[in-house]
């Protein structure tokens, strides 16, 4: 089902500002540039057009220019809806014997018209899931040319612009923290895409070609379960592949090679890593754990960084807070300040160079809402988060803790959204949304 509103029809896109290629955007940031991006809408206001997504996914869509790529899996026979909340007890052990279909779909971004739909795969499923997650959870990347989309426990698969499957890469199936399921997405820096696959029996990072999708290298890990996706963290020394652990933070060379290791994390690790003023901000904030930490890292380190007890900083941590890190959502870097959304409704806010709380927790008001999992967005000046009930909050940025509006779809999200040609695009549970300002492509 897809729904158009005529005003879009009047709307043109410019290519260099059409791109969202990766999660979160350039960077990993979530954070775009753009004068008539949306502050306000509703179901029914600034809705360009909607389009019905068949299956299920977590995973956010990715835009470069008029085209939109998403991921999601179909499963033959009765459904179990994905659930929002975070709690104990929707692990579901026994994977379904039923046959699933994963999916890859183009989506045209300027009409919402599916353009092709491939499927890369068919099986039951080799690996159970949480009932909260979903079969695609990973995000795609793309680099201009062809689209990549990685399905834990199934595989990487290589599509060109017209949808044909140009390599696959299988991936084993190994068992994840409680049957919980994967989610860490794959990242492109040059001619290599690289992705993590930490699990409970052989944890590895991996780097393939991406012309061909040869294996160009792989290193074990010591570490179990993870689900944070890795970043290419290019400062003024050298580029860095930097994976989050529960065992340690872990910085590789462009070759596979160990440059530097920190401890010190939550038990589960989840936010993605991005940098700023020359620091990296890397982070974990499992909510049963006392420890939840936010680093903040200078280039050039080697060795175990790790700080000693009752150290915040040392050489190279600029500066550290214990328990200051989200769970499931990434934190935002905007302008000056630091901002961590917490899952179960609150807000807070550091100065992102050194660490100093500028607004404890602050609780949104979240009457009804069951919690927030997509990462935080910003640009004009404003935050927006989006909780699972399709509730965006948008707060003016600052020092400040201040709450302008609420913009509500009334479906259940929990995908990050991306943001292109002064579009916002929301993945919810069954739809794709396409939110621009009616007034201002009049």
């Amino acid at each position: 089902m897809k729904i158009l509103l005529p005003f879009l029809l009047l709307a043109s896109v410019t290519a260099g500002e059409a791109r969202w290629p990766q999660f979160r955007g350039p960077g990993a940031m979530g954070v775009a540039e753009g004068k008539n991006l949306p502050e306000t809408w509703s179901k029914d206001q600034n809705v360009a057009w909607k389009t019905e997504i068949p299956g299920y996914g977590w995973s956010s869509p990715i835009v470069w220019n008029d085209r939109i790529f998403l991921t999601s899996v179909i499963k033959d026979g009765e459904v179990e809806t994905p659930k929002k909340g975070l709690y104990f007890g929707g692990e579901r052990p026994t994977p379904s014997k039923d046959l699933h279909h994963w999916m890859v779909y183009c989506v045209d971004s300027r009409t919402g018209k599916i353009l092709w739909e491939k499927q890369v795969h068919e099986s039951a499923p080799p690996s159970s899931i949480h009932v909260k997650n979903t079969y695609a959870s990973e995000t795609p990347v793309t680099d201009g040319e062809r689209v990549y989309a990685c399905f834990g426990n199934v595989g990487v698969f290589c599509l060109d612009y017209a949808g044909n499957e140009l390599w696959s890469h299988k991936l084993p199936a190994r068992k994840v923290r409680n049957g919980w399921g994967t989610a860490a997405s794959p990242v492109l820096h040059g001619d290599r895409l690289y992705l993590v696959n930490d699990n409970e029996e052989q944890s590895f990072l991996l780097a393939l070609d991406k012309r061909t999708g040869k294996e160009v290298w792989r290193v074990p890990r010591d570490e179990k379960s993870n689900w944070a996706t890795p970043y290419i963290w290019e400062n003024e020394k050298r580029t860095e592949i930097v994976t989050p652990g529960r065992t340690r933070v872990r910085s590789y060379d462009l070759e596979g090679q160990l440059l530097w290791e920190l401890g010190g994390m939550s038990s589960i690790v989840i936010p993605t890593p991005f940098s700023k003023f020359g620091l990296l901000y890397v982070c974990s904030g499992y909510v049963g754990d006392k420890t939840r930490p936010v680093f903040a890292i200078r280039p050039g380190a080697s060795g175990d960084i790790s700080l000693k007890p009752g150290e915040t900083s040392n050489q190279f941590i600029a500066w550290f807070q214990p328990v200051a890190a989200p769970y499931n959502p990434s934190p935002l870097l905007y302008n000056d300040y630091f901002y961590v959304l917490f899952d179960f409704g609150f807000l807070a806010c550091h100065d992102a160079r050194t660490g100093r709380e500028l607004f404890g927790k602050q609780r949104i008001n979240t009457t009804g809402t069951s919690g927030f999992t997509a990462s935080p967005w910003a640009y004009n000046g404003r935050i927006f988060c989006l909780s699972e009930d399709g509730d965006a909050f948008v707060f003016q940025a600052g020092p400040d803790y201040k709450l302008l509006r609420k913009n509500s779809l009334d479906e259940m999200c929990m995908a990050t959204p991306a943001i292109a040609a002064d579009s916002l695009i929301i993945r919810t549970a069954r739809h794709l949304y396409c939110i621009r300002d009616a007034a201002a492509v009049r």
